[in-house]
């Protein structure tokens, strides 16, 4: 989302963000604020007074219900939330961003509205904008909302409340941006009318976040793997995982003085580094695993560089890519994958020549795969080494994006604003948007998400 924002700045386009407030962010997951350092200084930024009431961890706060019986809070807590709008956590934030996103329209008239999503809540504000303005708009599910891609299966019915949002704003959208294949499949499936609105927009990965050089291990001081993302996965994965380190150590000469570091978020609120994952990881200090928490942006390169092998943990199957491994395949290392076979990282990954294959989230397969990845290590020569990272090279973050938003200028000058007719420009129902009006008026790029 930085990136689109930025990519439309350097296209000529005023821009606005709407984003709930940098406290409401310390409270869930955090703030990296080398990532908003990296944000076009031209981004007009508006942070809403929004936060997650289930969040919040000072009991000072609490009312007597809560406090005496915490579960019946909360279930309550969803269904109001739902009423609004049919979204738990963010639901009762509809109001807020639709009078955003109005607000900011009748002080300086938006060309385009961008959604993006999570949460889904994003989608009402576009809609009230068109609505209201007649203000297109373009829809960046990432994954998707009616399929769940974790499981692959339907997530909600076309007549579900879900269901009549997602087609009712999808009927009069500009374009809908999702992360791979199998995702836009499902779209182009399940609403056959829109499916020439459907691009696959895939995440990518920043340039810096590559060491950018040929890597050199030292066996004699230990190799190290890593793994940096969020801790998604269930702990009975990550026990796998751990089980194949600890066996692959113990069978391979190169692995005995090798140690795993794990970088990333664990879990949100107060839930944060406090539940079994952070267990796991502790007691297995003893097999060289270390947790060292979340890592800035800044920081990324530096500590790819320090590492010899990338553990690749994924959830999910074929509708997820994952946005990690492209960054991953960059690094020029070795990756293990600890994920299933049947997973779009693997159709990303496939023609690496460091990759050691999917085994499936396996004890066995996966031990024989860090064996395989610490040979790769210390064996590999700076020409693969230089073909790893030279596979990476078409997935840039910057390239990908600068095309999509071409892509979504390029419909609505050619007048494919979501509805019948030509492209109406903001607050006129009947005449047409020039080029000259889009390269000067404001963009909303939409949503609560950072």
């Amino acid at each position: 989302m930085r990136e689109t924002a930025n990519q439309f700045c350097r296209a000529g386009w005023d821009v606005t963000v709407v984003n709930i407030a940098q406290e409401s962010w310390e409270r869930d997951s955090g703030v990296d604020l080398t990532l908003l350092e990296q944000v076009d200084p031209r981004v007009n930024i508006v942070e809403l007074p929004l936060s997650r009431e289930d969040l919040e961890t000072d009991i000072r706060l609490f009312d007597e219900e809560r406090a005496l019986n915490p579960n019946k809070w909360v279930t309550q807590l969803r269904k109001r939330q739902q009423k609004p709008f049919p979204e738990p956590n963010f639901g009762e934030w509809r109001g807020a961003l639709e009078q955003a996103v109005l607000d900011i329209h009748r002080e300086h008239p938006a060309d385009l509205l961008v959604a993006s999503c999570v949460p889904y809540v994003n989608l009402a504000a576009a809609w009230k904008l068109w609505e209201e303005a007649k203000v297109p708009y373009a829809v960046d599910f990432r994954d998707g909302w009616s399929i769940d891609v974790i499981t692959g299966i339907e997530a909600f019915t076309k007549d579900s409340e879900m269901g009549r949002w997602e087609q009712k704003v999808l009927d009069h959208a500009v374009s809908l941006w999702v992360v791979n294949d199998p995702i836009a499949d499902h779209y182009r499936a399940r609403y056959p009318e829109f499916a020439s609105r459907v691009e696959v927009v895939r995440n990518g990965y920043d340039a810096d976040s590559s060491p950018g050089r040929a890597h050199r291990a030292d066996p004699e001081a230990g190799l190290v793997f890593g793994y940096l993302g969020t801790v998604n996965f269930t702990p009975a994965h990550l026990e796998t995982v751990l089980n194949a380190w600890r066996a692959a150590r113990e069978r391979e000469p190169l692995l005995a003085n090798a140690r795993f570091e794990v970088r990333g978020h664990i879990g949100n609120g107060a839930g944060r580094e406090a539940n079994k994952h952070s267990e796991m990881l502790k007691q297995a200090e003893v097999d060289g695993v270390s947790f060292g928490g979340p890592a800035a942006k800044a920081e990324v390169s530096s500590i790819y560089a320090r590492w010899d092998a990338m553990v690749l943990i994924l959830i999910g199957g074929r509708f997820v890519t994952s946005g990690k491994v492209y960054e991953y395949m960059a690094t020029g290392l070795p990756i293990v994958s600890a994920h299933v076979v049947e997973h779009d990282a693997s159709n990303v990954l496939q023609g690496h020549p460091l990759w050691t294959g999917a085994v499936g989230i396996d004890e066995e397969g996966l031990a024989e795969s860090f064996v395989k990845a610490a040979h790769m290590a210390v064996e590999t020569s700076d020409e693969v080494h230089a073909e790893a990272m030279a596979h990476a090279d078409q997935f840039t973050r910057e390239a990908l994006m600068s095309v999509a938003v071409k892509n979504l200028v390029g419909r609505l000058t050619n007048g494919h604003d979501g509805h019948d007719g030509p492209a109406a420009a903001p607050g006129d129902k009947t005449s047409t948007t020039d080029v000259d009006s889009l390269s000067s008026k404001s963009i909303v790029a939409g949503g609560p998400t950072s």
